[in-house]
């Protein structure tokens, strides 16, 4: 008897981690599509690779919520997670250095330009993940049961994301046309 409450507060737990990570990148990826929205700041190529790469990791971790002992999910959400990182870590190092018309893209929040943010987001979520594999073993974890009002926050935003996705897709698509983005230029907002 004991031993269940263990496991189940163990699942509860796991879950909980999984939603909590899920909210905050599903907020970030809502920050700076509102930024790039209120303070017009078209986001460059690689900030563009660095939003996708959060979206990855988004659709991962509610892959994990939904599918349970498997961790295809979290699998995911770490190839992202290592592919935000790298992404982010060559933007810092190419602009860590200001050269004419090579500064930083955007404002900073709190003194800290994107890139850099998406560093810290990168290891946030990669020991983030690490911390619940190692304490909860990944295989604890159960699907979400339909019904319950997890289930419905776990639905509600995955609608949410798949909305922000598509919304990033048709800003892309308005930003860069069909070809490729470049920072020296964007051909449809001219």
């Amino acid at each position: 008897m004991r031993n269940t409450w263990l496991e189940r507060a163990a699942l509860d737990l796991d879950r909980l981690i999984l939603l909590l990570m899920l909210v905050i990148v599903a907020a970030i990826q809502t920050t700076a599509m509102f930024i790039q929205y209120a303070f017009q700041e078209l986001p460059c190529p690689l900030c563009l690779l660095q939003r996708f790469a959060l979206f990855g990791c988004c659709f991962g971790l509610i892959q994990q919520l939904r599918s349970g002992r498997r961790e295809y999910g979290t699998g995911v959400s770490l190839i992202f997670a290592l592919a935000l990182l790298v992404i982010s870590v060559r933007q810092t190092l190419v602009d860590i250095s200001p050269r004419p018309g090579h500064e930083y893209i955007g404002s900073a929040i709190l003194g800290i330009h994107m890139p850099v943010w998406s560093i810290l987001i990168a290891v946030a979520l990669l020991l983030g993940l690490a911390v619940r594999l190692t304490l909860l073993g990944g295989s604890r974890s159960g699907p979400v049961c339909p019904g319950s009002s997890m289930y419905r926050l776990v639905e509600a935003l995955f609608v949410y994301v798949v909305l922000l996705c598509a919304i990033n897709l048709v800003s892309v698509i308005v930003q860069c046309g069909a070809g490729e983005c470049h920072t020296f230029g964007y051909r449809l907002l001219q």
